[in-house]
């Protein structure tokens, strides 16, 4: 199976993530759930540091804070590859399962799908 695309898209980052991880470090399967959700907290831990750091005023490139993001979405995606999770399947139901509870929530009512995935 081979990728390429002009933009990125959940079908890529599987692709490339997978195969760089296990070209590069080791196959997916040898971390167990647990070890890649320890290294997803260690990645939002860094994050959450940088942006920390932000509040209180410190120089703090925006590229640091983005890398850390990138970190955390590539960490996630690897976790639901090992439990073998459709990461866009999840994110859609998700998002429109959360939009209707709030919307019944506020009785509020949208025409259309324009507060849904995909838009």
């Amino acid at each position: 199976m081979s990728y390429q695309a002009d933009k990125l898209d959940f079908d890529g980052l599987r692709y490339v993530n997978i195969k760089r991880c296990e070209e590069l470090y080791f196959p997916l399967n040898d971390w167990s759930p647990t070890d890649w959700a320890c290294a997803l907290s260690g990645e939002t831990g860094e994050a959450c540091n940088k942006i920390k750091k932000l509040r209180r005023g410190d120089n703090i490139p925006l590229k640091d804070v983005a890398d850390e993001l990138a970190d955390i979405i590539i960490y996630v995606d690897l976790l639901a590859a090992r439990l073998k999770i459709d990461l866009e399947e999840a994110i859609i139901s998700k998002f429109n399962e959360d939009t209707d509870k709030i919307a019944k929530k506020l009785n509020k009512t949208f025409l259309g799908n324009l507060h849904k995935l995909p838009y």
